[in-house]
């Protein structure tokens, strides 16, 4: 500071910590199930699941699931929580497919999680339960309107836009 300047002060940020949100969603039908844990933990993720088919696909054989490649999005997961036993079966009943690293904009629920900073999350949050009831009830308003993904990226334009890699392919045929 000197004479004739104006007071100048640093504006510090203060962290109120971090956490985690689970998202599944069916495109189909518009339906996400979300979840806000305090970690992103194997036990987190394997609860998760098991929550998942619980409440809304008790009665599914098997389920399609496309996610992200993280390290806790394995059937391993289900080992941390469950008897080997268990975690076999609750791993069989899932088909799972992962995105690839450089393409998470593959993933549906990388759509959702826009949809969710866009028009929940644009601001700071004071405190992780204030997050789970914006975010919970992001998800119910959204369920109600039966918002869904109009996806765009049709085989067609998958194959002109990555046709330079199937000639790597066929290599290997």
């Amino acid at each position: 500071m000197s004479p004739g300047k104006v007071k100048r002060y640093h504006y510090e940020y203060k962290k109120n910590g971090a956490c985690c949100v689970l998202l599944a969603f069916e495109p189909h039908t518009g339906v996400r199930y979300v979840e806000v844990r305090e970690r992103r933990t194997a036990v987190d993720y394997a609860d998760f699941m098991q929550t998942l088919l619980a409440r809304h696909y008790p009665e599914a054989e098997s389920i399609r699931l496309v996610q992200d490649n993280l390290n806790t999005h394995t059937p391993g997961s289900f080992y941390e929580v469950l008897p080997p036993g268990e975690a076999f079966a609750l791993a069989q009943r899932f088909e799972s497919h992962y995105t690839p690293k450089k393409g998470s904009w593959l993933n549906m629920a990388e759509i959702e999680f826009a949809a969710l900073s866009k028009q929940c999350l644009d601001r700071r949050l004071p405190e992780v339960e204030t997050l789970r009831r914006e975010v919970l009830a992001w998800a119910e308003r959204r369920n109600q309107e039966g918002k869904t993904v109009h996806w765009k990226f049709s085989q067609d334009k998958a194959r002109e836009k990555l046709h330079r890699h199937y000639s790597n392919v066929q290599k290997f045929s």
